[in-house]
Formats: C-alpha cells, structure tokens, sequence
C-alpha cells in the first residue's frame, strides 16, 4: 500500500471503532478514539456524537508534539500523551460507559474479579480530579495516574484505554466496562472487601493475547458496520 492507502485504511477503523463504541453504550454525546499513524502523527475521529460518524468522514491528523489543530477537542491531549511516552501504543479511546463511571464517582478502580479485569491488574490508575482536561498540566496529572496500566479511570469523568492497536483499545474499553460492573455487583452483595480476587500472577497469564481474544470481541463489537469489508 501507498502512505495515503495506509492512512485510509487507518482512517476506516477509525470510523468503524467510534461507531461501535456509540452502538455499545460505551460513549454518547462524547467520547473520542484515536490510532496512530507514524511516530509523529495521529488519526483522530471527528469531533462529534461517535455514534453519528458517517462513512467515508475525514479523520484528522494530530501530532504527537506540538498543538492540537484546529477544531480537535481539548482532551485530545490526553492521547498525545500516551503517544509521547508509549512508543508501543497504537490506539486510545477516551470513553464514558456507565458502570465505570458510577465506579469512578466513587473514586474507585475495579479489582481483578474475572478474566476481563485481569487485564488491568494490578490496578487500572485513578485520576481523582473531576474536572474537563482541557490543559497539559491536568493531561499530564491523568496519564501520571494511569501509569504502566492500560487504563485511567478519572473520578466523575470517564476512562481512557490504550493498547498496542487501536482495536485492542476499543476491546480493553468493553472489558473495562465489564469489570466495572462486576465490581458494582460484588459491592451490592457487602462482602467485596473479603471475597478472593486473582493475584497478579494468575491475572498475568490470564491477561493473554492468543487464540484470537482481541480480535473475536472486535468482529462483535463491529458487526454490521457500513464501512464493514
């Protein structure tokens, strides 16, 4: 493929994953998920409902150092964060699911419960400030608290995922979600604080990549999509 094949096809999942993050009750009105182009740039969705992404809609560049351009969101910044100390990272999402963000509100991280939260193990970050991150100093306070995890939880003000794609970003975000409601569940019952969680090296192995994981929850995630080969 050529560079613009590559940044159009990049562009695609782009547009498939804010789409099925809005069809799964993973984000509304906001929301934004990103994947990276080459080390110095970024593909952002539109700034709009993701739900409402239309096909074929332009993405936008975004560099990894320097100013957001015109008419990306402020908390892209969060992104280019992760992207300046995460060579590795291919993609973020910045979502606002309900569990998480009822777990969240209550200052709260999900503990590693079931298959899901192992991936966060041993602990997904907590940002413990509601306010919009729309500066570098409260972007850079954020993903200080997300740390070596693959997610953040900010109190009263959703989570973002990373991954080494952006596909994987997206499922970390339904696997998050998932684990947040199992934590709200194991608080219901009163006994949270005494019931077993998997220790971090059971979560390590549990937390794998093989037998198609990330890719089976993505077909899911994304099936019936119009942009869909």
């Amino acid at each position: 493929m050529t560079d613009r094949q590559d940044e159009a096809a990049l562009a695609r999942q782009v547009r498939i994953a804010a789409r099925a993050l809005g069809r799964h009750g993973l984000v509304h009105a906001y929301g934004h998920c990103s994947a990276r182009l080459d080390a110095e740039t970024f593909l952002v969705c539109p700034p709009k409902p993701m739900g409402l992404t239309e096909p074929g809609e332009a993405c936008t560049r975004v560099p990894v150092n320097g100013p957001l351009p015109d008419g990306v969101l402020g908390e892209v910044r969060l992104h280019q964060h992760i992207y300046r100390r995460r060579p590795e990272a291919g993609g973020v999402v910045r979502f606002m699911s309900p569990n998480m963000m009822t777990l969240a509100a209550l200052g709260r991280v999900p503990a590693a419960r079931n298959g899901f939260g192992c991936y966060f193990s041993p602990g997904a970050g907590l940002w413990d400030d509601p306010q919009l991150i729309r500066d570098d100093e409260k972007a850079v306070g954020a993903i200080d608290a997300m740390g070596d995890s693959a997610a953040v939880l900010m109190r009263g003000n959703g989570a973002v995922t990373a991954g080494d794609s952006l596909i994987e970003a997206v499922v970390l975000a339904w696997y998050l979600e998932d684990a947040c409601r199992i934590e709200l569940d194991a608080l219901r019952t009163g006994l949270a604080e005494t019931a077993p969680t998997i220790g971090p090296e059971a979560a390590k192995a549990r937390a794998t990549k093989a037998g198609q994981i990330f890719e089976r929850m993505w077909a899911h995630l994304t099936a019936g999509d119009p942009e869909l080969a």
